[in-house]
């Protein structure tokens, strides 16, 4: 299993601003579990998403030394690629484009054509610097803007992206509309047409529905999955009310029950867990 946490997803959405030096404290907690990647920043607008608008110093004071975790950064735009790859924590890129073209709008002010042509300049940008980008396909499994979705738009993004060269993209449930059927539809169909990309999950649903979505998935061969502690956070871009995140501990949870191995430091987790109730009082 290919695991990510996403610190940044959590905090991004929450409504009180969390001290520099608590997410500091958090992120390095985290660092110790043992999880392939921490989604820990966003160089974003701050008038966008002002809880990040410090991923400057917290990236300075990410501890690599504590282990092989590589650290993620959420970026808009190339400006924003720019900028994180100036901090050495920064090992990948993250993109989010968006499957409906009301949210890449929403999202990024761009249409989905200007945002693939951006993609392209940041994907050299990080060749250049000896790092990764990773899409994030948000809306892959439809929206609740009323636009229609059929899985072949999602082939027809994944197949542009395959042929300029991205090798990871995340099937993103932004507002929590994906079923088990949808999920497994993907799943079955993309990995068969694009082999040369890895397909990771990145859920949004209630606390109840984890164990269907992570199993629809993990039943058609997808081994990498997003979460953040207790389901805290979503994307504040997407509508008014923010959708959980796929619960990590649900995760560790899945792996117990379909005895899939793991490398996660649990002890380390719960040191982890406990931080994360002091910030987001749960």
């Amino acid at each position: 299993m290919f695991l990510t946490e996403c610190p940044r997803d959590a905090m991004q959405g929450w409504g009180e601003f969390i001290p520099t030096s608590k997410k500091i404290d958090y992120i390095n907690s985290l660092m110790e579990v043992g999880f392939d990647v921490l989604d820990s920043l966003s160089f974003v607008s701050p008038k966008a998403i002002p809880q990040m608008a410090d991923s400057d110093e917290v990236a300075e004071n990410i501890d690599k030394s504590l282990s092989n975790t590589k650290v993620s950064a959420i970026v808009g735009n190339f400006r924003g690629a720019e900028k994180a790859l100036k901090h050495q924590s920064v090992d990948i890129l993250g993109f989010p484009f968006s499957i409906s073209e009301t949210f890449q709008q929403r999202n990024t002010n761009k249409s989905r054509e200007e945002a693939f042509e951006e993609t392209v300049k940041m994907l050299d940008l990080a060749r250049s610097e000896n790092r990764e980008l990773n899409i994030y396909f948000s809306m892959a499994f439809g929206n609740p803007y009323g636009e229609a979705w059929k899985w072949e738009e999602v082939d027809f993004w994944a197949k542009r992206f395959s042929e300029i060269g991205i090798q990871n993209i995340l099937l993103s449930d932004t507002t929590g509309v994906a079923t088990a059927e949808t999920i497994s539809l993907l799943f079955e169909k993309l990995p068969v047409l694009h082999p040369e990309i890895n397909f990771g999950g990145h859920f949004h649903n209630r606390y109840e529905d984890s164990y269907s979505k992570l199993k629809a998935a993990y039943d058609k061969g997808c081994r990498r999955f997003d979460s953040a502690i207790k389901g805290i956070g979503g994307c504040p871009m997407a509508e008014d009310d923010l959708v959980g995140n796929m619960p990590t501990e649900q995760v560790i949870n899945f792996m117990s029950v379909e005895k899939v191995e793991h490398k996660l430091n649990l002890l380390n987790f719960e040191s982890a867990y406990n931080k994360a109730k002091d910030i987001f009082h749960f």
